[in-house]
């Protein structure tokens, strides 16, 4: 489940799987993400590094390699393109590990310790029922409304037969992954945002 995220523009999904697009490409709506600096940071970390941040955002190592071995990324749209047909690319083993990767995450602010009571025994028969977290996106959903559309969609889903939830566990997996990173495109993660203090000067 991701929270409190940006809205990342629809990208129509290939019929095929094709090779990630190429990097002058970038979508009309998410090309307008204001991250540039967050991309050059992107672009300018080790492979290593990279491939750490982007396992942040889905837990393939397959999809993280793959992002990180196309860099550089011209523009925003052109890194979040290529993050969609990737995640695509996934095959069903890809799949489970970035889905065992997520973890039951509490409700966004507002929800109360109620719905947070509510939802803690949803996720627990979710998974239960299903095997994994239950992963839902917020992106585009107003903040108010985020806690009634977690609670109603994990509510909905629980009545899901396994193969059709785990279509629809994947779909909002991608979407996630799309959101988080659009997130470090304007808003890096503290270890990078915070550079070490200088020594004193002797």
């Amino acid at each position: 489940m991701a929270s409190d995220l940006p809205a990342v523009p629809h990208v129509p999904r290939t019929t095929a799987s094709a090779p990630l697009p190429p990097q002058n490409r970038g979508g009309t709506g998410i090309a307008a993400l204001s991250g540039a600096s967050g991309l050059v940071r992107l672009n300018s970390l080790s492979p290593v590094d990279a491939e750490a941040e982007f396992l942040e955002c889905c837990g393939s190592h397959r999809w993280a390699r793959l992002m990180t071995s196309h860099r550089p990324y011209p523009d925003p749209g052109a890194l979040l393109a290529a993050a969609y047909e990737a995640a695509y690319d996934l095959d069903p083993s890809d799949l489970a590990e970035a889905l065992a990767a997520e973890s039951a995450e509490p409700l966004p602010p507002g929800g109360g310790q109620a719905a947070q009571t509510a939802l803690s025994a949803a996720h627990a028969e979710y998974e239960r029922r299903f095997g994994h977290a239950f992963v839902i996106s917020v992106a585009g959903v107003v903040r108010d409304e985020q806690v009634d559309h977690i609670l109603a969609g994990i509510h909905a889903r629980l009545g899901n037969r396994e193969e059709a939830e785990r279509t629809i566990a994947e779909d909002e997996l991608r979407a996630v992954a799309l959101a988080r990173l659009a997130t470090r495109l304007v808003t890096p993660p503290p270890s990078a945002a915070t550079p070490p203090a200088a020594n004193p000067a002797s």
